[in-house]
């Protein structure tokens, strides 16, 4: 009798756990799966909103020494007449808290790209301070507009 040149069970292949291809190993993504996002909108917000104030303290080093800039996800009502805030500040303890979604989502822009929303941020940081210093936005920064 022959006998048969086939092992009794043939080895199970696992699959669905990655590929491996050529012996390779699984692949995985390049940032790895643990990592989050490397630029998000909050961040972008956030980092806008801190170069903006860092340039106005520059500017205005006395008067913002002490003054104190926080950002928040929004309001917590809105205001009778006047709609959706899109910052507070508060004289009497020396605060200016910016909205963040009302920044990013209720303003229209006529071209939403990473450059007009950065102006859109900047502007309302501006428009915070001047509103803090009892000044026009345009008085912070006159150099800065004067490249003529």
């Amino acid at each position: 009798m022959s006998r048969s040149r086939r092992s009794a069970v043939p080895a199970p292949t696992v699959r669905g756990r990655g590929r491996d291809r050529h012996g390779r190993g699984a692949r995985s993504s390049v940032a790895g799966p643990f990592l989050p996002p490397l630029r998000t909108r909050i961040d972008l917000f956030d980092m806008t909103v801190a170069s903006t104030v860092e340039y106005l303290r520059g500017v205005w080093p006395d008067d913002l020494a002490d003054v104190t800039f926080e950002v928040a996800a929004g309001p917590h009502s809105v205001v009778a007449g006047v709609g959706v805030e899109r910052w507070m500040v508060s004289p009497a303890s020396r605060r200016i808290v910016f909205y963040r979604l009302p920044i990013q989502r209720l303003s229209r822009l006529h071209r939403n790209d990473e450059l007009h929303q950065r102006m859109i941020i900047e502007t309302c940081v501006f428009r915070g301070v001047a509103e803090l210093l009892g000044k026009d936005p345009w008085e912070l920064a006159p150099d800065r507009f004067r490249h003529f």
